[in-house]
């Protein structure tokens, strides 16, 4: 061998050894050892060199991107023997779906591999790293990688957010629009039912946000929030529905059936006098601590019962009076009603000495 990259490193009737530097793939093929004795003795080895893939390179990328415009990236590596594998990622998450490509270059002895991935810009894309690696048994388990950072421009993405689930009279409100787009959107812009905002000085805008104070029942409609960019436009809208002011009765004390009942007592004026007192005594135990509003039902429901009562008395006490008068005039008027005087009528009343004891049954 007449190399100086080949070197004898050791030589005995034993053994005899070489060294080859700076290998190539020129150095491959079958290399004959001979011992000269008698016989002549010899032994062959073949030597097979590995072709390194070169750096990979990833071209067909252009930015930025508009989003739904389809990319083709291709990833190419040369050199490699045996031929290279290419693998694609994103965001360190494996892709399947990618064309491989085998080419044997001009040497005949090594290969160039290429791979390309083709899909749609998507607006979830922007920021992604997308990675080319090559894998080859001469790289010891240290794969070649390529990178390529996208780029997607797309519209904005509207949404709007709601401080308050129910909104009642007299509340405020307020509506956060949030917009999101590549470039970044331009101020919002927020109207009532397509039209300006009707009430500058409640509705208030601030940047993104839109608050609305004493609400009322004019509020209620349709706002949009619009955000816009070089890319394109978009809106959201909310429907804001003002709810009456919700108020807790309190609860009120019913009066019970027993204060009516007095009414049917013997003696009428008493029992008027003690429910009337009796009424008028009753504070609602439930109410609030500090509370200094009158309570309408309870005054209206005491009004009506003392008013019921009055005329139940009244009747019964006329009732009384009727019967008793009666009685009087029918026992003492008997057999005198065509008498001239006075004096005639005693004298010819029918039983005056002999009913004497039935008159008195009548006083009694």
């Amino acid at each position: 061998l007449r190399d100086n990259r080949i070197e004898l490193v050791r030589a005995s009737w034993h053994e005899l050894s070489i060294s080859v530097s700076d290998v190539s793939l020129s150095d491959e093929g079958q290399y004959t050892c001979s011992l000269f004795t008698m016989p002549v003795k010899t032994s062959k080895a073949f030597l097979t060199v590995l072709g390194v893939p070169e750096k990979p390179q990833i071209t067909g990328f252009t930015s930025p991107v508009m989003e739904g415009e389809r990319m083709q990236l291709t990833c190419k590596t040369s050199g490699s023997k045996p031929a290279a594998d290419i693998r694609w990622f994103k965001n360190d998450k494996e892709v399947k779906d990618v064309k491989y490509l085998k080419e044997e270059d001009a040497n005949r002895k090594t290969f160039t591999v290429s791979s390309t991935l083709d899909f749609l810009a998507d607006r979830n894309d922007d920021g992604a790293v997308v990675s080319c690696r090559v894998d080859h048994e001469s790289l010891n388990s240290t794969p070649q990688i390529a990178m390529q950072v996208l780029e997607i421009h797309y519209t904005p993405l509207v949404k709007i957010i709601s401080s308050n689930s129910w909104p009642e009279e007299g509340q405020t409100i307020i509506l956060t629009c949030e917009s999101k787009g590549k470039p970044v959107p331009e101020p919002v812009l927020w109207t009532k039912d397509g039209g300006e905002l009707p009430d500058p000085e409640r509705m208030v805008v601030n940047g993104r946000v839109l608050s609305i104070s004493f609400l009322n029942k004019t509020d209620n409609g349709t706002y949009r929030c619009e955000a816009k960019n070089p890319i394109g436009r978009n809106s959201t809208e909310y429907v804001l529905i003002v709810h009456d002011v919700f108020n807790t009765l309190l609860p009120t004390t019913v009066i019970p059936s027993l204060t009516t009942a007095t009414v049917t007592t013997t003696v009428a004026l008493t029992a008027s006098t003690t429910t009337s007192a009796a009424v008028t005594s009753i504070r609602d135990p439930n109410a609030l601590a500090g509370q200094t509003g009158p309570d309408h039902a309870l005054i209206g429901g005491i009004v009506a019962v003392v008013v019921f009562v009055t005329l139940c008395s009244i009747i019964l006490l006329g009732r009384y009076l009727a019967r008793h008068k009666g009685t009087y005039l029918t026992n003492e008027a008997k057999g005198a009603e065509d008498a001239p005087d006075a004096d005639t009528a005693i004298i010819n009343a029918e039983g005056s000495q002999v009913n004497a004891e039935e008159k008195k049954e009548y006083f009694i």
